[in-house]
């Protein structure tokens, strides 16, 4: 798979968020209330859309729980935050270093491709997980039933601290 080291400056996001679980995940529902109510943003940057998620702790794929809850975000980005719908909230990624891969096929795959990232590619690289959001990157008419489906995954990484 892939991939590439990216440092971004901060972006300004405005969408929908909910707190769940991977047990109680609640993901569809989040993305359908999103994109009814998508055309109320002004201010956009490009098409594409943002899938993200803040963990509480540190992400840690060892030892996974999908009993966690965490923060889904359902987003696109803005050029700023003056224009917020009343339905809708505004975040900010502060920037920083992530490895940006790319998934292609139906979302039903995508954890085949997180396993890859965080069983093979991060222990063997000299980079470590960051504590900071972890986002995919849509773009517009992305179908998740789509066999040629394609989605970037960036992952927040750090140098790891030399022994």
């Amino acid at each position: 798979m892939k991939n590439r080291i990216e440092t971004i400056g901060k972006k300004f996001l405005v969408g929908k968020r909910r707190e769940m679980s991977y047990i109680n995940d609640q993901t569809l529902e989040l993305w359908k209330s999103f994109m009814i109510d998508r055309k109320q943003i002004q201010n956009r940057v490009d098409l594409s859309y943002y899938s993200m998620q803040i963990y509480h702790i540190l992400f840690d794929y060892a030892s996974f729980n999908p009993t966690v809850n965490f923060t889904k975000w359902a987003a696109v980005e803005v050029i700023d935050h003056d224009h917020i719908p009343s339905q809708m909230d505004g975040y900010i990624i502060q920037g920083g270093t992530y490895a940006v891969f790319t998934h292609v096929g139906p979302a039903s795959t995508f954890v085949a491709s997180l396993k890859f990232i965080h069983e093979i590619w991060l222990p063997e690289s000299k980079y470590t997980l960051d504590d900071r959001e972890h986002f995919e990157i849509l773009e517009e008419g992305y179908n998740p039933l789509d066999e040629n489906a394609t989605e970037e995954i960036w992952i927040p990484i750090t140098l790891k601290e030399k022994d």
